[in-house]
């Protein structure tokens, strides 16, 4: 008499497996997209976000737990008040979401220098201050799709989350590139240096080098800041002063060596 209902089972199990494997995935390129879309991103508190150690669920729809959420923060602190700027510090993509760690996570807090105040009489102004409010802690955020995660770009993603995260508002760090000249708004853009950056332009294309190098030159001193280890791509970038005179990229461990960086010319 359970025959009927075993086969039904395993008929419902074929066909949802089966719909899932017609729905596209997502290729390597789109992955890479994703993560370098998001990763270091600044975004600005829509809702108060409390600390969890898991996930916070905000589906695809735009829906998530808000009463839960209310409810968590006030028995605690929370990671971020609407109105917070925090900043995407771990994209990870699993089957069927993407999990955002936002502020090194919850076991993060603020700085021991963000909570020191000074003034005089009974005014007083935190020292580590500014336009943007910072969130005073790190919590972590899962987008949740229906099956798996369907081909999608990091602006989608960005106008999924509007709901718990606002990422049209401009961060300092946005309007300063904007107002530089075009070449150099681009290779930051694009991750990549070029001659006549300066070393903020460069931590911002390229991040912090895996070493540096300082030598002199007929009485220059130039300094090297070499991005990659071997094997693969090593970059040079090399600094005259404040600014980048030379970029050079090599081969390391894949059948050459790496050249080290000529005079600078004259």
């Amino acid at each position: 008499m359970r025959l009927p209902i075993v086969f039904s089972v395993c008929a419902l199990l074929a066909c949802c497996l089966g719909a899932q494997a017609a729905q596209p995935k997502l290729t390597p390129e789109q992955r890479i997209e994703l993560i370098r879309g998001l990763a270091a991103e600044f975004a600005t508190a829509s809702t108060t976000l409390p600390r969890s150690k898991k996930p916070l669920v905000v589906e695809s729809s735009g829906k998530f737990d808000r009463q839960g959420w209310e409810e968590a923060t006030k028995y605690a602190v929370p990671a971020a008040r609407a109105g917070d700027l925090v900043q995407i510090t771990k994209v990870s993509i699993e089957n069927d979401r993407i999990i955002l760690e936002l502020n090194h996570g919850a076991r993060s807090g603020p700085k021991w220098y963000e909570r020191i105040e000074v003034g005089t009489g009974t005014r007083t102004v935190p020292i580590a201050g500014g336009n943007d409010r910072p969130a005073p802690g790190g919590t972590t955020l899962a987008l949740v799709f229906p099956g798996r995660i369907p081909p999608i770009t990091s602006a989608e993603v960005k106008r999924l989350l509007a709901p718990v995260l606002d990422f049209n508002r401009r961060s300092p760090t946005e309007l300063y590139v904007e107002k530089l000249p075009p070449e150099i708004k681009q290779a930051i853009t694009e991750k990549k240096a070029v001659e006549g950056m300066d070393r903020e332009q460069i931590l911002l294309a390229l991040g912090q080098p895996n070493r540096k190098v300082r030598e002199t030159v007929d009485g220059v001193e130039l300094e090297d800041w070499i991005y990659g280890t071997p094997p693969g791509r090593i970059v040079f970038v090399t600094f005259a002063g404040d600014r980048v005179v030379r970029v050079k990229e090599s081969y390391a461990g894949l059948g050459g060596s790496v050249a080290e960086p000529l005079p600078v010319p004259r």
